[in-house]
């Protein structure tokens, strides 16, 4: 990653922090030097950045010995992108106030900036040895790491700064390419120790298939089969990707084989439900269902499942039963079951001419639904937002 202005320029809040903080330890100082440091505030907080950069050097001129002007000057300059003067100008903040918040870790992102990834390395972890929970400093160690090289301590500082800063867009970012590089080298070692292991074809069965590139994972995955045809998993694998081509026939047959060579597979069993139902096999979909159920109590999606296959059996009361089991024990995020489970509900009350009951059903499903659908059009302006924000930027 050689630009990330995004990310840089989300530090500004930041900058202006500081230099407030900065600002007011300037009362007691001569007049000359607290209008031109304030001057220099005001012009970087307006995106005057070569008259911030003016001010701010006459500052350090004035007061040679206050670190904060010197931080402040590196923060325009690296805005600037004249990297080796905010390297310069971080250095001489840090040598009178070695413990100046940020300075080290901006010091590092100057450094980095400049493809100096030790000197950024050790800058960075010097500011999250003063203050650990620095999210935003170990965010970018992990970042330089992954520059430098080394996906995988990337991947151990990425998932640390997840942690103390959940949520964090650009964190999830970084940690997913560290990982997803630390996969690949995983995957290319394998492949050079063993290029005809069967699974070399079962990773290559997983990409195509979440790439959407549904036939070539059926023959990568046909070829794991073949080297190794009792191999627990592989059929079920097959089975997905069949199912995910809509040809149900043939998933419905590589579940069976799965459960054959290993019949504890719940997984498996449940699938092999799931499309027994779409062939117009409710009661193999009971049958397994209810197996499920037993190993698993309380499992909201096998009890909607059941609950299908129940009402078409005829089974009304049974039915009901399944999908209130299923409201009770779902959680939360299992919108999709919950909403589906009311709306049955709603249906078979009816059925059974028990209107208040129906319209009780019916109107939590109504609400979850707005809920859906109010959710997935937030999502849908942040998308909206971050692209628009990410043009700005280009």
């Amino acid at each position: 990653m050689r630009e990330n202005y995004r990310v840089l320029l989300g530090f500004f809040s930041v900058f202006l922090v500081v230099i407030m903080a900065a600002s007011m330890t300037c009362v007691a100082q001569e007049t000359e030097f607290e209008k031109t440091f304030h001057q220099g505030t005001q012009d970087l907080r307006d995106g005057r950045l070569a008259e911030a950069d003016a001010e701010f050097a006459r500052a350090a001129a004035l007061r040679p010995d206050f670190a904060e002007a010197h931080f402040d000057l590196g923060l325009v300059r690296l805005q600037e992108k004249r990297f080796d003067e905010a390297s310069s100008s971080f250095e001489r903040a840090l040598k009178f106030k070695p413990t100046l918040r940020g300075a080290n870790m901006f010091l590092g992102i100057a450094r980095y900036r400049k493809n100096d990834y030790d000197g950024a390395i050790s800058a960075l972890k010097r500011e999250i040895r003063l203050y650990p929970t620095n999210a935003d400093a170990i965010m970018w160690l992990g970042v330089t790491q992954l520059a430098a090289g080394d996906p995988a301590a990337a991947s151990a500082t990425l998932d640390k700064a997840a942690r103390l800063k959940p949520g964090d867009v650009d964190i999830l970012y970084h940690r997913g390419r560290a990982h997803m590089l630390v996969s690949k080298n995983s995957y290319e070692e394998m492949y050079q120790v063993d290029p005809k292991s069967w699974r070399v074809h079962e990773v290559l069965a997983q990409a195509f298939f979440e790439a959407d590139r549904l036939d070539e994972a059926v023959n990568e995955c046909k070829q794991a089969i073949e080297l190794s045809p009792s191999e627990p998993g592989l059929h079920e694998q097959l089975g997905e990707i069949y199912q995910k081509q809509n040809d149900l026939a043939n998933a419905e047959g590589e579940y069976e084989r799965e459960l054959q060579i290993d019949p504890e597979s719940i997984s498996s069993m449940y699938k092999l439900g799931v499309v027994s139902f779409e062939r117009s096999k409710p009661e193999v979909t009971a049958q397994l269902m209810t197996e499920v159920l037993r190993r698993t109590p309380r499992n909201a999606n096998a009890e909607y499942q059941l609950g299908r296959a129940q009402a078409q059996l005829g089974k009304v009361d049974e039915a009901i039963g399944c999908f209130s089991a299923a409201v009770k024990e779902a959680n939360p995020s299992q919108t999709e079951v919950l909403q589906q489970s009311y709306y049955q509900l709603a249906q078979l009350y009816r059925s059974e001419h028990r209107t208040e009951e129906s319209r009780a059903a019916l109107d939590s499903f109504m609400r979850l639904k707005q809920q859906a659908d109010a959710k997935q059009a937030e999502t849908l302006q942040e998308k909206l937002k971050r692209s628009g924000g990410m043009k700005t930027m280009q």
